[in-house]
């Protein structure tokens, strides 16, 4: 217990906490028993470090400990594989054996017992703390970042400042992901924690746009599209094993930036406005958006008459939907708990095969079963 409170390290690529809980487990047979104190004081050690400290690369690290755990212990439980049928032939049983050393893995399939759920239950919740708490924290720095990137910051001489708030934003993605490659967190958790902060950031640009008319300009169009791009840079920099579809989700201000800075929007005909242009928004967002753009000192025109006038005649035959007159975007991502049964997606069970210890745990005696 007091050796896994502490900073281990990791080996492999692995937490090495989780490696020396999951291989006592093993060694003491806590999941043989139908009653059991293990789990629950295993729980109440990770309980008491985790809260000794907020900052962020402590909260990552208890993430990558207890999700990996999780992991683990989701095997354990779960029914063995049926064994292969064994091979007749002498290449057969040769090709068996090499297979075989390649797969070796620490996981022992056990009969499901009530204390290994309740402690199963119990992991995945400490895991959903954890990933709210690091997404709210960044979710709590984006949206003070992007209040200052909803409009465009104007200087005397009428020129618009660089996109120099943007780029905060980037230096704080490329924080938090060095911290939780650092901590080895699990990728798809590192995925689904960028995908629904970015689905945050769609949802604050774009309510924003529609809800304050001197952002709903050209001009502004132009701002946020420059920011976005380079969003869509660091996603691309930092490839999809880390972010994920995070681009996709700012699809909703992507399409509406994309109207506001078009040049020629009285030539927009409905079609090309509802499946090409901005195909993801809802008739009244499109409505939103064609009667609250103001094209300010820019002279490029509006959407055309009739355009509106066809997309308010859809909006009258929808007044029997009580959310039909709602253009605004709802943010559920702090609802959103991490499926903890995606955790499996990004782990496998061979990773564990090479892990060691460091050498000062092993040259205690208490933990010479780790050698076995």
């Amino acid at each position: 217990m007091k050796a896994a409170t502490e900073d281990l390290g990791f080996s492999q690529g692995k937490p090495v906490a989780t490696y020396v809980i999951y291989k006592s487990l093993l060694h003491c047979k806590a999941f043989e028993p139908d009653i059991t104190t293990v789990f629950d004081r295993i729980i109440q050690m990770m309980g008491s470090a985790i809260e000794k400290s907020e900052e962020i690369k402590h909260m990552a690290y208890w993430l990558s400990v207890t999700s990996t755990l999780l992991f683990l212990i989701q095997r354990t439980l779960s029914p063995s594989p049926p064994k292969p049928e064994q091979p007749t032939s002498l290449f057969g049983r040769m090709t068996k054996g090499f297979r075989s050393a390649s797969i070796i893995s620490i996981v022992c399939h056990v009969e499901v017992k009530y204390p290994a759920l309740l402690f199963k239950k119990q992991l995945a919740a400490y895991v959903e703390k954890l990933y709210g708490f690091i997404r709210n924290d960044l979710k709590k720095d984006m949206s003070q970042l992007l209040a200052s990137c909803i409009q465009a910051p104007i200087t005397s001489d009428g020129k618009v400042f660089p996109v120099e708030f943007w780029d905060s934003i980037i230096e704080r993605l490329d924080g938090l992901l060095d911290t939780l490659k650092e901590c080895n967190v699990p990728l798809g958790i590192i995925q689904k924690i960028f995908s629904q902060v970015f689905s945050f950031t769609d949802v604050q640009l774009f309510n924003s746009l529609l809800l304050h008319k001197e952002c709903c300009t050209f001009a502004n169009g132009e701002y946020v599209k420059a920011g976005l791009s380079k969003l869509e840079v660091w996603c691309s920099k930092v490839t999809s094993e880390y972010a994920g579809s995070s681009s996709d989700e700012l699809n909703r201000v992507r399409q509406a930036v994309g109207f506001m800075v078009s040049k020629e929007k009285s030539k927009i005909s409905y079609d090309e406005f509802t499946t090409k242009l901005c195909p993801v928004l809802s008739i009244q967002q499109l409505h939103r958006l064609c009667t609250f753009y103001s094209n300010n000192k820019d002279d490029t025109d509006s959407a055309a008459p009739d355009l509106i006038s066809k997309l308010k005649g859809l909006m009258s035959e929808d007044s029997s939907d009580p959310d039909s007159d709602s253009y605004l975007l709802d943010d559920n991502t702090s609802s959103m708990a991490f499926p903890v049964e995606e955790i499996g997606k990004s782990i496998n069970e061979k990773d564990f095969s090479n892990m060691k210890p460091s050498p000062e745990l092993l040259e205690k005696p208490e933990f010479q079963f780790l050698l076995e």
